[in-house]
């Protein structure tokens, strides 16, 4: 019943035509207050919407050739009110971001059909060598201050960004004096052991040249329930559920020099999630269509799952130097994950216990450092609108994996190491903005000499060295052809590796050599693509096509025997389209509306035609999402959204054939000020306590038939003074 709902508002908005979010500038200004509801802010003009991400400066969206949105504060926000997944806020806002998996993994998770950039104030908060898809879970959301997304591959911010950048931008203080903010937030299911609550406290401090900003956080949760009644199982690559975390924050800063024109920043950030280990996994029947669920239990001898982020950085700014700005930034992070107990046939070795009784649980630990310069220079040669940007970067990166309770090597230590300096030249001519530029990646990836396990026949496989160096070039240009009017075409390369831990632990012949592995050669992406916005007074939409290749790309399968997934190195196309928008009725009523669709093309078989379509472990199905707000006051105010993942039916008669079932998921969030006792939150996700499974789990993996959270009612109240 629910989808007619859900198309008839989707044609409501649509016939008022709306604009993408991102293309909102109202709470993109950080000089904008932090209790600000989206319909409190004020409607500037586009260019007033401005992202560092990319560039490292400040630079106006509609000069940028390409899709690139802004996450506000206030869109962050909402999303907190229904949930603390960090990842839900994308997909409830990007078109082209896959469905939440509503855990601690971002297994499937993509956007536009290739995985992301993840970054936490510039730094990557995963490793392409081996990625463990649960860098999607690495602080508490209510530092953020805004994410800033660059849709489609690029090699601006270094190597991992095939499907595009996700940069998660912290808070810092903005006003003379003080402010603290309290939140304390309880959530429930109305079931004795899902109950879930945050208690948390943000100081902001301002005075003269100095400025600090102190967060810490701990949020506990309770085990969650489908809206049949039932627990929903465990997941396998780590869940939210039967967790609690603890989240530490401090950046510090300090302006001198002339006019104030240089800055030295310090940044510290603690993060760790802990599974509770209070259940274990007990099996469905995805035959009989029973779900995965949990019971009260605790395996012997095993640890508890957890993701353990730490990073610091050291910022300098100079907004004087040699008629310029110079950036630069050193960074250190460490990043450990653990994962679930399980007793998969890879992970049995018969010199330590009887085949098929051996429990294990892999960990991922990696550990980067990196130094980032960018020096922008303005009116180039005198020219008026011609501008450069120019810099070198260099990140080291270490990365293994190893199977915990039994300390035995997974995945060997791989070390890369990378120099890569790039330029960018952009020029305004009137009502043109053209741009263009080069970023030469020099890498190496160091693997010593190892062993593969008992699974894999123990086999000796000789270490060795690759060196990638890729030239990686873009050219775009945008034109503001009339007022509130602006069309652009862009076309880039992006650089990535591929997860280089599923070959390298997957070896299971002898005579390998990890300097001859094909499987470990660069994935190189061109990506092509058209758009254009519209802002007018009360409305506007903006839209885009884009079609992302690579000769030697990457896709997952799964392993028919161990239920893991297999990295396939074949040809890739991915073509997409996507919309996005806001009408504005009055001063009381506001609508939004996100579409978008994509499909990927492979091989059945090597050096075969592109005929396979991507199934949902790399390319997710279409989706519409929807809202609609009320400001029933001055001091309140209620948003229904709605999401839509469409239905689709891949490969027929084939024997990758693959059926999603389609689903709509409705929210609620109501905002009350009641300023004697702070402001009032009532969220509530999945409003319709709508049963569902999501498209990732209906795909046939190891331990995955899962269910989606049935309705969640949260309380959320914050005091600022």
């Amino acid at each position: 019943m629910t989808r007619p709902i859900t198309t008839a508002l989707g044609c409501i908005v649509l016939a008022a035509a709306a604009s993408a979010h991102a293309d909102d500038p109202a709470a993109v200004n950080a000089a904008q207050t932090d209790n600000a509801t989206p319909s409190d802010k004020p409607r500037q003009e586009l260019e007033t919407v401005t992202v560092t991400t990319g560039s490292r400066s400040a630079k106006a969206v509609d000069k940028i050739p390409g899709a690139i949105m802004v996450i506000t504060k206030a869109e962050v926000d909402r999303t907190l009110a229904l949930t603390d997944d960090a990842t839900a806020v994308l997909a409830r806002t990007v078109p082209g971001y896959a469905e939440s998996s509503q855990a601690m993994s971002n297994t499937g998770e993509n956007l536009r059909g290739r995985i992301p950039l993840r970054l936490f104030d510039g730094i990557p908060q995963g490793s392409p060598l081996r990625e463990g898809t649960r860098n999607g879970t690495f602080t508490d959301m209510g530092i953020i201050d805004r994410v800033e997304v660059i849709n489609g591959p690029s090699a601006a911010e270094g190597i991992g960004a095939a499907g595009g950048i996700i940069n998660y931008i912290s808070k810092s203080a903005q006003k003379e004096g003080d402010q603290v903010d309290l939140t304390m937030r309880y959530s429930t299911q109305f079931k004795d052991d899902s109950s879930g609550y945050k208690v948390g406290a943000n100081w902001a401090h301002k005075s003269g040249d100095f400025d600090m900003y102190l967060a810490g956080s701990y949020i506990d949760r309770g085990i969650t329930w489908d809206a049949n009644g039932r627990r929903i199982g465990m997941h396998q690559s780590g869940s939210l559920a039967d967790t609690s975390s603890n989240d530490f924050f401090a950046k510090f800063g300090y302006d001198f020099g002339q006019g104030n024109s240089q800055r030295l920043q310090l940044t510290l950030s603690k993060f760790k999630i802990d599974g509770k280990d209070n259940y274990i996994e007990q099996l469905g029947d995805r035959s009989k269509g029973i779900t995965d669920t949990a019971v009260p239990g605790h395996n012997p001898g095993t640890y508890a799952p957890f993701n353990d982020f730490w990073q610091a950085q050291l910022k300098y700014l100079n907004s004087d130097f040699f008629g310029g700005t110079l950036a630069m930034d050193a960074y250190r992070a460490s990043q450990a994950m653990r994962f679930l107990p399980e007793a998969t046939p890879d992970k049995q070795d018969p010199l330590i216990a009887p085949l098929g009784t051996l429990i294990d649980q892999s960990e991922i630990n990696s550990q980067k450092k990196g130094l980032r310069t960018s020096w922008t220079r303005p009116d180039l040669f005198g020219v008026s609108g011609l501008e450069l940007h120019t810099g070198v970067d260099w990140v080291e990166d270490t990365a293994q994996q190893k199977l915990a309770i039994t300390n035995r090597l997974w995945v060997p230590p791989m070390d890369y190491t990378s120099w890569a300096p790039y330029l960018q030249l952009s020029w305004d001519v009137g009502p043109v903005t053209l741009v263009g530029g080069i970023r030469r990646e020099d890498g190496q990836l160091e693997v010593n000499d190892y062993t593969t396990t008992y699974y894999r026949n123990r086999v000796a496989v000789k270490g060795g060295t690759i060196d990638y160096q890729n030239n990686l070039p873009n050219v775009g240009a945008i034109w503001r052809f009339a007022e509130g009017w602006s069309a652009f075409a862009s076309w880039s390369k992006g650089f990535t590796l591929p997860n280089a831990g599923i070959p390298l632990r997957n070896v299971n012949k002898p005579g390998v050599s990890v300097s001859k592995m094909k499987d470990l050669q660069a994935i190189i992406v061109r990506n092509e693509e058209v758009g254009f916005n519209w802002r007018g007074e009360r409305a506007g939409f903006s839209a885009s096509t884009y079609k992302s290749t690579s000769q030697l790309g990457a896709s997952l399968s799964v392993d028919p025997t161990t239920g893991d997934y297999v990295m396939n190195r074949a040809p890739v196309d991915i073509k997409g389209f996507e919309f996005s928008g806001d009408f504005r009725f009055n001063d009381e009523w506001k609508s939004t509306l996100l579409f978008s669709r994509a499909m990927g093309y492979t091989v059945f078989t090597a050096n075969g035609p592109l005929t396979k379509h991507m199934g949902v472990t790399d390319v997710m199905p279409a989706k519409l999402g929807a809202s609609l707000t009320w400001n029933f006051s001055e001091y309140g105010n209620a948003t229904l959204g709605g999401t839509t993942l469409l239905s689709r039916n891949l490969n027929q008669n084939t024997t990758a054939y693959e059926h999603i079932g389609g689903y709509t998921l409705w929210d609620l969030e109501v905002n009350y000020d009641t300023r004697k006792f702070g402001k009032l939150t009532l969220g509530v996700e999945n409003l319709t306590d709508r049963y569902y499974i999501l498209a990732f789990n209906q795909v046939d993996s190891y331990q995955n038939f899962f269910a989606g959270r049935g309705r969640v009612v949260s309380i959320t109240d914050k005091f600022s003074f």
